[in-house]
């Protein structure tokens, strides 16, 4: 869920430039009505924890039942109609229920996050001089133009995919992995990014990722 922040004449010119005459594909414009109906219909949940983290924290570690609601309609609506077993669900609960902090010490990230000075999500979106990959997927929760992310670093693989959603690595992991592998290996755009590694030689050393 890469978050760059819009050019502007100002800030980016070079790229602003570029965004006034790059229409936006089906792709684009699906994300940005993704994006707009998240921020209206499904933001409640970050303004409850990075504001009164303590408050919603306090329900779910007391209630099985608060702390499953509160994971399953995130499972819901940010997947791309991913088919969750009951087993799968109960998994993901328990890791928050059973963890040695609990499940309230989830919430606050969110709170130290918007606290702090500058809020991390702005940290987030500067730009950084090192190679940078981007992976869409259809039902992310926040889908920005493609042009936007060249704000944030220079980028050299960029792919959009019919399937997934915001918790991509467990509903498509096959794609994930494939754009990890074309990004760092043989004639990719990361290829030699670490030192001593220089990129997969063969299918074989790929496999082993």
């Amino acid at each position: 869920m890469a978050l760059p922040k819009e050019p502007t004449l100002t800030s980016n010119p070079t790229i602003y430039a570029k965004m006034q005459t790059t229409p936006l594909n089906d792709f684009e414009k699906a994300g940005l009505e993704r994006t707009a109906w998240f921020r209206k219909h499904g933001f409640g949940y970050y303004n409850m924890q990075a504001t009164k983290p303590q408050t919603i924290g306090y329900s779910i570690t007391d209630s099985p039942v608060g702390l499953l609601s509160w994971i399953y309609e995130k499972l819901h609506d940010w997947t791309d109609a991913y088919p969750w077993t009951d087993d799968e669900v109960l998994t993901w609960v328990s890791i928050y229920y059973f963890s040695e902090a609990g499940p309230a010490a989830t919430q606050r990230i969110y709170y130290d996050n918007d606290h702090r000075d500058p809020p991390a999500f702005e940290t987030s979106a500067m730009y950084i001089d090192n190679p940078l990959g981007i992976m869409r997927v259809p039902k992310e929760i926040v889908l920005l133009p493609k042009v936007w992310h060249e704000t944030m670093g220079p980028v050299v693989q960029m792919a959009e995919f019919e399937r997934g959603g915001h918790f991509a690595a467990w509903e498509v992991p096959d794609l994930l992995v494939g754009e990890v592998r074309r990004m760092f290996g043989k004639g990719g755009g990361a290829e030699g990014c670490v030192r001593g590694r220089n990129g997969f030689n063969n299918e074989e050393e790929a496999s082993k990722l």
